[in-house]
């Protein structure tokens, strides 16, 4: 009788996967022309999305009343107030959870924090204001993030890099230098990599693929939500569309260590999160 071969030795199993849920930072856009109109709200509506944002289970609210979509223009100083602070006076009076305020003037972040936010969300990494490395400070956290260039207008114009992932790390190690020269404590930092602003398709998956690099420099907020990259993965008829491929990079951010998802749909995010959840926990 012929002996059978000898078996090939097995692979040793794969590490299990490890999953954590993002906390999901809710959007409200105070705003007229933000690229998402199911984002875009004022007064007594734009109270009523954060509430309901906040009964779907978001862990913070954004308030933002200047649209940073690639080509938009700036906004008076007057009219970003106008539309953020009444907002933020209400909410502050209604919901627990932390509000956000999305701006990089350093008058709006103040008169935001007075009036009960606790959070500055700007885009700029506080170079667009130089008052607002001190003026952030004062928040309990401070989001920094990349944009190619120093504006939402000309971000967009042929952006091109030698290394996508290690110029976004390097550039936002150096703004968490600059916030913490200014008094800032780094450790309550959350840094942002900028998708869309000032990349094209294959540097926005780059450092979607590679987000757990940034990490090193402080924890990672990612806000991928409807953007329109993802039209260009999977063509469709604009940001409507795109809830599958948020909700995909959603779960992808919870394997890869992210620590909030700025999110327009927070029940479905939730939802999507809370399934992988379950099965990471499972026997």
């Amino acid at each position: 009788m012929q002996s059978s071969s000898p078996r090939e030795p097995e692979a040793p199993p794969a590490p299990p996967l490890r999953f954590r849920a993002p906390r999901l930072m809710g959007i409200v856009n105070a705003t007229p022309d933000s690229f998402y109109a199911g984002s875009r709200a004022s007064g007594e509506a734009a109270v009523e999305r954060a509430l309901r944002l906040v009964d779907e289970g978001a862990d913070m609210i954004d308030v933002g009343g200047q649209s940073t979509r690639p080509g938009s223009d700036a906004v008076p100083l007057e009219v970003e107030l106008a539309r953020t602070i009444p907002l933020v006076k209400a909410l502050a009076a209604r919901i627990k959870v932390p509000i956000s305020i999305d701006t990089d003037k350093a008058a709006v972040a103040a008169a935001a924090l007075d009036a009960g936010a606790r959070i500055v969300n700007d885009v700029s990494a506080l170079r667009a204001d130089p008052a607002m490395a001190k003026t952030a400070a004062r928040a309990e956290r401070v989001v920094l993030m990349h944009m190619l260039g120093s504006s939402p207008k000309t971000m967009q114009d042929a952006p091109r890099y030698d290394d996508v992932v290690e110029e976004v790390r390097d550039f936002l190690a150096e703004r968490l230098e600059v916030f913490a020269a200014a008094g800032g404590d780094p450790r309550r930092v959350w840094i942002d990599p900028g998708v869309g602003f000032g990349k094209d398709l294959q540097d926005n998956l780059a450092l979607i693929k590679h987000v757990g690099d940034l990490a090193a420099v402080a924890p990672v907020l990612l806000g991928v939500s409807r953007k329109s990259f993802l039209g260009r993965i999977a063509p469709d008829g604009g940001p409507e569309e795109r809830l599958p491929g948020s909700l995909a990079l959603a779960s992808w951010a919870g394997f890869a260590g992210v620590e909030v998802l700025r999110v327009h749909d927070v029940a479905e995010t939730k939802k999507a999160l809370s399934a992988l959840s379950a099965v990471s926990g499972a026997a």
